[in-house]
């Protein structure tokens, strides 16, 4: 079967072992090296709609890399686009849900597809607004966070409240609701005071599952950058 092996202790590589007749697919340009017993192929998993709808719920490339062995068991070596962790998550009795960005790879059992958000997670979330990305079927699903990962035990009674921009990928069996971390009263007042205090929104999880939550703030970091940039031309 396939194996995936994250190696590295700085901005690892995920080394994925495939048997001849195995097959896996990735994000486009996740590639960084194979044997020449793999096949390379670009292609619409899912169909066109199954593409489309994924690359408007997670930020995803419209073709995603399917890698093949096809003359042999042979390697490959795959990398994701941010610098930070990975996690191998074992997708069957368990489902995910995934936010923007956080894919890297599957076995070719898991189905990657789209599922609709109720309209108050829509409009504040970071997870591809009224869609995000929900992984099923059978078998390994990789995701990857920027910085380092840490997985979270989620049990009845005592709810987990994340800041969204750390949320990497969730148990589909946990509820989630977007909130604020202040108690000021009404939605407007709290979202008020979220933007002053630099709080941001959060994720409350309640019910049993893991949580997949990485160190950095993606969009903190661009901002930073860009100000950077911006003022470096002043």
């Amino acid at each position: 079967m396939t194996a995936f092996t994250i190696t590295g202790d700085v901005d690892p590589f995920l080394h994925v072992s495939l048997r001849k007749g195995e097959r896996i697919y990735c994000e486009s340009d996740a590639m960084v090296m194979m044997e020449d017993t793999l096949d390379l192929s670009g292609r619409m998993t899912g169909g066109l709609m199954s593409a489309l709808m994924r690359r408007f719920a997670n930020g995803e490339s419209f073709f995603q890399q399917h890698i093949e062995a096809v003359r042999g068991d042979g390697d490959c070596l795959l990398s994701p686009m941010l610098p930070g962790a990975m996690q191998v998550l074992e997708v069957g009795v368990t489902s995910y849900l995934i936010s923007d960005g956080a894919f890297l790879a599957a076995e070719s059992g898991v189905d990657l597809r789209a599922r609709a958000q109720n309209i108050g997670n829509a409009l504040f979330a970071q997870t591809g607004g009224f869609f995000v990305g929900e992984a099923t079927g059978q078998g390994k699903l990789v995701v990857s966070g920027f910085g380092s990962n840490f997985i979270l035990e989620v049990v009845p009674g005592r709810d987990m409240v994340i800041d969204n921009a750390h949320v990497v990928a969730w148990d589909s069996r946990l509820h989630y609701q977007i909130s604020v971390p202040n108690q000021s009263s009404g939605l407007l007042g709290r979202l008020i005071n979220s933007a002053t205090s630099g709080e941001g929104i959060v994720l409350r999880f309640s019910g049993q599952g893991k949580v997949v939550i990485s160190s950095r703030n993606r969009n903190a970091f661009k901002s930073w950058i860009g100000a950077g940039i911006g003022g470096s031309r002043a």
